[in-house]
């Protein structure tokens, strides 16, 4: 299954835009660039947030607006639900911001959307950003991102800020960057990404932020190697002084036995010919070299 992104200036609409951090990012996202046409909240139509007009249903919005782009800003039991209002509407790009949504809902959200051909990122993920379309889908911080031809894919938004800076400062912008999503299952996942990236003419090279646990980078190595994947990578790996068996921040990241950790995960990478970064730093000159 492939994905398209939206281009510069197609609308997009917000769920969940009358809340907190809705109307806070929708605001953001609107200063960046994007064309924030539309919000939904059931009970809430007819409002205006931030300048953009409110709806009750995503049916509405999308007939009002054509939006096939949906960031989803609503809580966690409320995010299945969503999901399958938005693709019944017809979206077919869903950015799920929320954390904590039970695994049983996030399969059930891959299967609708692998019936439907459509498609989510994350949950718990900062979002999309493509600097060269002033595309901003989340809640990343714009001033870290700069236009160039890197495709930067993170488990980790706090990380995939940091990075995007440092390669930012270092000259090598970003076509896009893209937070999977902290959580042990993520609708769409870093070997889905570079698929993504192998197709799309604009990207040169491409940056990976793993941390442990889970065999996602495991997976996305055989990939690197049984695709041919044409394109530089570098990788780097976060959480190497992790004990094993303790939970270190994300649902993802715990580690059992040598399953799911550093070591495993950059001999692998290693051995798919990617360039594995030590430090966040070493990774500018890792891409600059692999150019």
């Amino acid at each position: 299954m492939t994905f398209e992104m939206p281009e510069k200036g197609d609308p997009v609409i917000v769920q969940g835009i009358t809340g907190r951090y809705g109307s806070l990012h929708a605001g953001l996202m609107l200063g960046y660039g994007t064309n924030v046409a539309a919000g939904v909240t059931p009970g809430k139509g007819g409002q205006v947030v931030e300048g953009v007009p409110v709806f009750d249903t995503v049916k509405e919005a999308v007939e009002e607006t054509g939006a096939r782009a949906s960031v989803l800003f609503v809580p966690a039991p409320a995010l299945l639900p969503a999901v399958e209002e938005a693709v019944a509407a017809g979206v077919r790009l869903m950015v799920a911001i929320t954390e904590h949504v039970p695994i049983r809902d996030t399969l059930k959200a891959i299967r609708l959307c692998e019936e439907s051909g459509a498609r989510v990122i994350g949950p718990n993920t900062p979002g999309v950003i493509l600097p060269s379309r002033r595309l901003k889908l989340g809640i990343m911080p714009a001033p870290s991102f700069r236009e160039g031809g890197v495709a930067l894919f993170s488990r980790s938004g706090t990380l995939m800020y940091e990075v995007a800076d440092a390669l930012s400062k270092a000259a090598l912008g970003q076509h896009v960057a893209i937070g999977v999503g902290g959580d042990p299952v993520n609708c769409t996942t870093i070997t889905e990404c570079l698929d993504w990236a192998a197709a799309a003419d604009e990207v040169r090279s491409v940056v990976v932020v793993g941390e442990i646990g889970g065999d996602a980078e495991e997976r996305l190595a055989e990939h690197i190697v049984e695709s041919r994947f044409p394109k530089p990578l570098v990788a780097y790996i976060a959480g190497r002084s992790a004990p094993k068996e303790k939970h270190m921040g994300h649902a993802g990241a715990i580690i059992y036995g040598d399953y799911g950790t550093a070591e495993s995960k950059i001999a692998s990478l290693k051995r798919a010919g990617a360039k594995v970064a030590t430090t966040t730093s070493e990774i500018p000159a890792l891409v600059s070299d692999a150019r």
